[in-house]
């Protein structure tokens, strides 16, 4: 009987974290306008804790510094890498910072636990010549191998991020004009040109292997997959890896690269770097910096390379 209510009183702990942790992420995708992935990756390191500070009686309200290091504590013990850690730390930040605001209560727990030190780590980038195999991959006499040079196309042309990709509409674009209009993260707008290779593929997809995709099906998506439905992230992720291995791409890449290629083929071809965020979308000079280090690092590697004394 005792195992029993103790569960239930668990039980009830964690519906109480539950129904705080929603409040919070209502509350932020009001003033922050943050995607999905954002919010679920929020939740799901709130929730973790909360399930965890259930057992010894407790709601995420009611987590003290002392609950929060033992929680990272055993995170760290159990593998988890410090970038992990400071992604995890930052969602309690904002929550606790919430919660004193709502007058839920009077200190934040976090304020003097330090952030983890984690290395800036590098994007995986592509060279030029690597770039043109990926994009010569794809057999373009097929319907879906004409959509998947388009995307990858569209996608070095523009550095879009793979999830405003897949979710592009043909109401986006604007041929007369030249470019391509995205709302991203925050709901922020953005309108990016389009070079005119990559208009060429778009237009020849669209008056001819878009409709052979579709038949007789109807859709707003730009790349439909053959059901008429919106592509995954995940189907895409897939093309571009089996793309890279038909080009005899060794090197890891990511659903990104082409982004991080972009970016990186702009700055060693002395693109001015705001002018790169804007592109990109960033809302903060410091997150395009970062391609700066590996325009740096390209740039070490031809000297050593070609300088007779490299």
């Amino acid at each position: 009987m005792a195992s029993t209510d103790g569960n239930n009183q668990e039980a009830s702990k964690v519906a109480e974290s539950e129904e705080l942790v929603d409040r919070f992420l209502d509350a932020i995708w009001m003033e922050r306008g943050l995607s999905q992935n954002t919010l679920g990756a929020y939740r799901a390191d709130l929730m973790t804790l909360g399930r965890g500070l259930s057992k010894s009686n407790k709601t995420i309200q009611d987590a003290n510094k002392a609950d929060l290091l033992g929680f990272i504590a055993d995170r760290v013990e159990s593998g988890a890498k410090p970038r992990s850690t400071a992604r995890q730390l930052s969602s309690f930040r904002r929550f606790f910072r919430y919660i004193m605001r709502e007058g839920l209560r009077d200190t934040d727990p976090t304020a003097d636990i330090e952030m983890p030190r984690i290395g800036r780590s590098l994007p995986k980038t592509l060279s030029e010549d690597e770039v043109d195999a990926l994009l010569n991959a794809p057999n373009t006499d097929e319907p879906l191998g004409h959509r998947d040079r388009a995307m990858l196309e569209l996608l070095y042309a523009t550095g879009l991020r793979v999830s405003e990709l897949i979710n592009l509409k043909q109401s986006q674009i604007n041929f007369n004009q030249g470019v391509l209009r995205i709302v991203g993260k925050g709901d922020r707008e953005r309108l990016i040109p389009l070079g005119d290779e990559s208009q060429r593929w778009l237009r020849d997809f669209i008056n001819g292997p878009r409709m052979e995709i579709l038949l007789e099906r109807q859709t707003d998506y730009l790349f439909p997959t053959r059901r008429g439905d919106r592509m995954t992230r995940q189907a895409f992720w897939h093309i571009i890896k089996r793309y890279a291995e038909k080009a005899g791409i060794r090197r890891k890449l990511s659903p990104h690269s082409l982004r991080h290629a972009f970016a990186t083929h702009l700055l060693n071809r002395g693109a001015d770097l705001r002018v790169v965020q804007l592109l990109l979308g960033h809302s903060d000079l410091s997150t395009t910096q970062i391609y700066t280090h590996v325009a740096r690092e390209r740039l070490k590697d031809l000297h050593g390379e070609h300088h007779p004394r490299g």
